[in-house]
């Protein structure tokens, strides 16, 4: 793997090292994750999930396992704690003998080792009535609908214009449908909580992306006051939206640890993931764009076919980038979906924006081939003036640039726009372009920050470092405030102790929680200045949160923007596609450390490479859950999957965002790179595949050797 620094990024200050503040915890392991936590006389739990499609549990004999040596309980819905009301449905367990879809948890065994606890709850014996169960597929369904609202409260439905009669005046029109089958997120460390209670008080580690929400959300559910309640997610292996909110085994280990009154230990093994933490819903995908001789569009149409599940709607939306992409006086943008009996989709990296922009971006290649116009000028030539669907002014619009020393650096100018002609031996070669945005998102947040007569510094705030580094751009972010050296600042995060923070998720944290930061220290080197003499022994603190901020609407659209450009090879033998390379430019704001942030755009790029080419997920339909459940069958992308892939970023103000001028980078890398690639495909084969993901046996019906 070749990486290049960014050119337009100055040289770091000492002070920035090339290291991780996390680093050494991390390659020492004293880094702790949620499972790695033992309290004294911990014990250990393993879920059941059903093994029928939809019904009814009728019987389980529990006897049988608690005569086990080893185990101490069977927990079902006839003998667990009852859970107050559950704003997320999924999240109702073993509340009741209703089974919605295969895999949903109805019992939970508890032992004295992961052995005999996982032994047990594979040997428990449960019957069930069934029921007729109803897996799809959405398109076509008798049963869509469309919702009031897609995720993130975007409405599902937007017009603008005449499309109907603009589409048919239009001198080159396309309508292409495009799909994708569901995705997982598949992080490394399992998801993995250990529990104990304690004179009423509940503690647990989680494997979470926000110890605030999952706090809140316990307290409801066992209907204790919030400051009776802690949770830690200190290091995190990754989650992708996956932990983005509360998940069943910091549920299941709490009530476990509530009826043994013992600590108690939960791991969900990864075959179980595809059916209780979400996914990447499958969509079906029709867009339709008419444009001018010059490739000028005027009317744009981008319609969504989904599924949910029965338990809780939730509607990925992928129309929406549609709707402040490219210039379109004329536009339809719809999401429809379908309450199937299957597991419910929740966030994956860059929900919406990488599904959507997919189709999109497939879609403007269409148009670039049918008006002869080079992909990259089609795509200048619809930049526009305002925010389409808001009509409000551009904070910061960085896809022109973003494009133009894209193709500079990728070296596309003589491209040979003809498919099929790049070939050597079997192999077929191919370039394709995309564009990427993704919305500047903030939640309200808050942090202490602290200055110790010795010269130290201290912020405390309870965000969760994910992997992305959260760490190293927060001590950055302080020390610039404080006017102080890096490594005077030490700060401390993932506790629900500390200063209440947004979960990490929507590329929001080192806005959201930067700010908080910022605000916190500037007021305490305020204090500073204005002490007399050496500082106190207990030193100085000040507090902020950034509420007003966060619920201030800004006049100004803001977006980060990126262009990826991709170049394959196609094996005419085995329909394998290589990616030889991939290169991606970026406009995010102020990037505040440059090796986090292309670590974070390096990661999106790779996970887009799995969704154009091996990561799919299938709903068996005997069963109603999905035939991929394990990283056997499952195949996300590798170092070895591309030989270079590089990143870079322009170096961007905007004053309309924060104080730091910061967006934020961990999902905008993943958008555009599926469509860079699949466009890159129809370029070397001159055939367009608009299914994802574009494995060999879809792509080889349609070569000649």
């Amino acid at each position: 793997m070749t990486l290049t620094s960014p050119p337009q990024v100055p040289p770091a200050p000492d002070d920035d090292p090339a290291v991780r503040r996390d680093a050494g915890e991390k390659v020492t392991g004293t880094a702790r994750y949620a499972a790695e936590h033992t309290p004294p006389g911990c014990v250990h739990a393993v879920p059941v999930p059903a093994t029928v499609a939809r019904g009814r549990v009728t019987a389980l004999h529990a006897d049988e396992i608690l005569r086990r040596p080893g185990v101490h309980a069977v927990l079902d819905h006839t003998n667990a704690p009852r859970l107050g009301e559950a704003e997320d449905p999924t999240l109702a367990l073993l509340q009741t003998d209703r089974v919605p879809h295969r895999g949903w948890y109805v019992a939970l065994v508890i032992a004295d080792t992961p052995e005999n606890a996982r032994a047990a709850a594979e040997d428990l014996r449960i019957e069930y009535t069934t029921e007729e169960h109803d897996p799809g597929p959405p398109a076509g369904h008798p049963g869509l609908y469309t919702p009031e609202e897609a995720n993130g409260g975007h409405p599902a439905v937007r017009e603008r214009g005449d499309f109907d009669t603009a589409f048919a005046a239009s001198a080159v029109r396309v309508d292409a449908t495009y799909t994708m089958t569901a995705q997982h997120n598949h992080p490394m460390e399992p998801h993995a909580a250990t529990a104990w209670w304690e004179d009423g008080a509940l503690t647990v580690h989680d494997s979470s992306q926000g110890a605030t929400k999952v706090r809140d959300v316990l307290a409801r559910l066992f209907q204790v006051p919030r400051d009776r309640v802690t949770v830690t997610s200190a290091y995190v292996g990754g989650g992708f939206g996956s932990k983005g909110t509360p998940r069943p085994q910091v549920v299941l280990a709490s009530m476990a640890a509530l009826h043994l009154g013992r600590p108690v230990k939960l791991a969900l093994p990864r075959r179980e993931l595809a059916a209780v933490v979400g996914h990447r819903a499958p969509t079906v995908q029709r867009v339709r764009i008419g444009a001018n001789a010059d490739g000028v569009i005027d009317a744009l149409a981008h319609e969504i076919v989904t599924q949910t599940s029965t338990v809780k709607e939730f509607v990925e939306q992928a129309a929406v980038p549609a709707r402040t992409m490219y210039t379109s006086p004329h536009s339809r943008t719809s999401h429809r979906v379908v309450a199937l009996d299957v597991p419910t989709p929740s966030w994956m990296r860059a929900p919406g924006e990488a599904s959507g922009m997919y189709a999109l971006e497939a879609a403007m290649d269409e148009l670039a081939v049918a008006t002869g116009i080079d992909p990259v000028e089609l795509r200048l030539r619809n930049e526009p003036d305002t925010e389409p669907d808001s009509g409000r002014p551009l904070g910061s619009r960085g896809l022109t640039a973003c494009l133009r020393e894209g193709a500079r650096l990728f070296g596309w100018e003589g491209r040979d726009p003809r498919p099929g002609t790049r070939r050597a031996g079997d192999r077929l070669t191919g370039t394709g372009v995309a564009a990427s945005t993704y919305p500047y998102l903030l939640s309200p947040s808050s942090a202490s920050a602290h200055a110790a007569p010795d010269g130290s510094h201290l912020v405390r705030l309870a965000a969760t470092d994910i992997g992305t580094g959260a760490r190293t751009v927060l001590a950055r972010i302080a020390a610039e405030a404080l006017d102080v050296p890096m490594a005077s600042v030490r700060v401390e995060l993932g506790s629900s102790a500390l200063p209440t923070a947004s979960l990490a998720g929507g590329s929001s944290g080192t806005s959201s929680w930067g700010w908080a930061a910022h605000k916190a220290c500037t007021a305490l080197a305020a204090m500073v200045r204005a002490h007399s003499g050496p500082l106190p022994p207990e030193g100085l603190t000040a507090r902020a949160d950034t509420v007003e901020e966060a619920g201030r609407e800004s006049p100004y659209a803001r977006h980060a923007f990126g262009a990826q450009f991709a170049e394959v090879d196609v094996d005419t033998v085995t329909g394998e596609v290589r990616v030889r390379r991939l290169l991606g430019v970026f406009a995010a704001g102020r990037v505040l450390s440059r090796h986090t942030a292309r670590s974070q755009f390096l990661g999106g790029m790779t996970m887009g490479i799995g969704m154009a080419l091996t990561e799919s997920s299938t709903i068996d339909s005997a069963f109603g859950d999905f035939a991929e459940r394990d990283l056997a069958s499952y195949h996300v992308p590798v170092c070895a999957d591309v030989p270079t892939l590089e990143a870079h970023w322009l170096d961007e103000e905007d004053p309309h965002l924060n104080p730091m001028g910061s967006m934020g980078i961990g999902e905008i890398g993943i958008v555009g790179t599926a469509a860079a690639i699949a466009n890159a495909v129809h370029h070397a084969v001159g055939v367009r595949l608009r299914d994802l993901p574009l494995t060999p046996d879809r792509i080889l019906p349609h070569l000649h050797v």
